[in-house]
């Protein structure tokens, strides 16, 4: 079993939640983490919390082999940092083709104001590392003498994973309409982030995946410039409790309401099988903490039941918490899981 977990529309929608809760509750084998270190993932569970860019969000779960995939980007200091901070170390593989960001990087790319000021870059260093990889001068995990005893052929493992029948899931990073090539050009990360970027970055073609879950929150934000459709001030977003700050950088993210039509757009990108919907209670405040579905409160019922009308794609697994646990699954009744 292989699927694919998507950010649907800028990033920020909840995929390490939701990935955490998928590590606990279905026990993979091995998780991948695509993308690189210009995004975060937050990960709640047992009144703990920790702040990801790099290592998977199914770090929570002990048993599961953490892979980095041949298309990702990491620093050597964050990655064994957050490694430590997980206690993940013992049980993580990295590719060696997964390119390692150096202070250079991160120095050109603060130093370039028009990616800085004009397009929002988090300044961490990746899309200089990109470009880098792409005219190939970047240095590569495999050049590197201090990773060497953590080196593993990813897809290769992933393959024979599958043929043995194993529970395998794959983190994505940022948002679909954060790629470089579906976004709103030139407003976009410096990587293709929907699914067929995260199955490339990984390794491994489509013919093996059984689920893509495309993942939203229940109203929209963005980091950084480029369009919003329907945006709100930040007070007004701060009225509706959906004001929040970016995890990485700190910066105020910008929001809307729920975008159908942008969903549907995603939907059909990403080919997904699931939709995964996040931070339900902060809409539906009586939602919060529910793990089962008919104790939520009738009108986040309504609102959920509509909008899978609307979308004609099973919403499988509701977020109503900070807790990785904080879930209502609903793949069992939906589709037979």
């Amino acid at each position: 079993m292989l699927s694919v977990v998507v950010g649907g529309f800028f990033g920020d929608e909840g995929k390490g939640k939701i990935v955490a809760y998928l590590g606990l509750k279905d026990s993979p084998s091995i998780g991948v983490r695509t993308g690189s270190i210009n995004a975060g993932h937050t990960v709640s569970y047992n009144g703990r919390q920790w702040k990801v860019r790099i290592i998977p969000s199914l770090f929570v779960n002990k048993n599961v082999k953490l892979f980095l995939a041949p298309g990702a980007l990491t620093s050597i200091n964050l990655l064994f940092n957050e490694a430590k901070e997980t206690d993940s170390l013992d049980r993580l593989y990295i590719d060696p083709h997964v390119g390692i960001i150096t202070d250079e990087e991160i120095k050109e790319e603060r130093s370039d104001e028009y990616l800085i000021k004009n397009i929002g870059s988090t300044g961490q260093g990746v899309g200089y590392a990109e470009a880098k990889r792409v005219l190939r001068k970047l240095k590569l995990a495999k050049d590197y003498r201090e990773l060497e005893k953590y080196l593993i052929n990813v897809p290769e493992e992933l393959l024979l994973g599958i043929e043995r029948g194993d529970n395998i899931l794959v983190e994505g990073t940022q948002g679909t309409f954060l790629s470089l090539y579906h976004g709103e050009y030139p407003y976009t990360t410096s990587r293709n982030t929907t699914a067929s970027g995260i199955l490339s970055e990984a390794g491994i073609g489509p013919k093996y995946v059984d689920e893509i879950i495309v993942v939203f929150k229940s109203y929209v934000t963005r980091v950084g410039e480029g369009p919003l459709e329907g945006e709100i001030s930040w007070e007004e977003a701060q009225k509706m409790g959906i004001a929040e700050v970016a995890t990485v950088t700190g910066r105020k993210r910008r929001s809307a309401p729920f975008n159908v039509k942008l969903a549907k757009e995603s939907l059909k990108i990403n080919s997904a099988t699931q939709i995964a919907i996040t931070k339900l209670d902060t809409i539906f405040k009586d939602a919060k903490g529910v793990r089962e579905y008919q104790k939520l409160p009738s009108n986040a019922k309504k609102w959920i039941e509509e909008l899978e009308t609307e979308l004609k794609v099973p919403i499988t697994l509701i977020g109503t918490g900070e807790d990785a646990l904080d879930v209502i699954d609903l793949r069992t009744e939906k589709i037979g899981e």
